[in-house]
């Protein structure tokens, strides 16, 4: 990171909550950066790997666990924290098989992503 500010992806469909997290991470002096699709985030990679990323798991098109699959593809080994309204157990146990580092249902309290940020990048 050489001291830059870590940068941190948000995927997620819902223009509330991508609104909601940049707003949260931002006060915490972190990059943000939204994307409303998978697709959108993998072209945004050749700019620059993110920190971390948020993600969200029920969206059209490449749903959040494809993008992991295809991350792991590409050799992204970007850490991963899922937020979801569907807490299934399969897709939870599927989600950090493939490398999710936290796995939480909507609505995550502020603090606990906070904390599960600081964790995987610092700060």
């Amino acid at each position: 990171m050489d001291g830059e500010t870590p940068l941190v992806a948000v995927v997620d469909d819902e223009g509330s909550v991508r609104r909601a997290v940049v707003r949260l991470l931002r006060s915490a002096n972190y990059q943000a950066e939204a994307f409303a699709s998978s697709s959108v985030f993998l072209d945004s990679l050749a700019k620059r790997i993110p920190d971390c990323l948020i993600l969200d798991l029920q969206m059209p098109g490449m749903t959040g666990l494809e993008l992991q699959v295809r991350l792991l593809q590409l050799g992204c080994r970007v850490p991963v924290i899922v937020i979801t309204a569907y807490d299934e157990a399969e897709t939870r146990a599927r989600c950090l098989a493939m490398g999710a580092i936290r796995y939480f249902r909507k609505p995550v309290e502020g603090d606990e992503l906070l904390d599960a940020i600081r964790s995987l990048v610092g700060r």
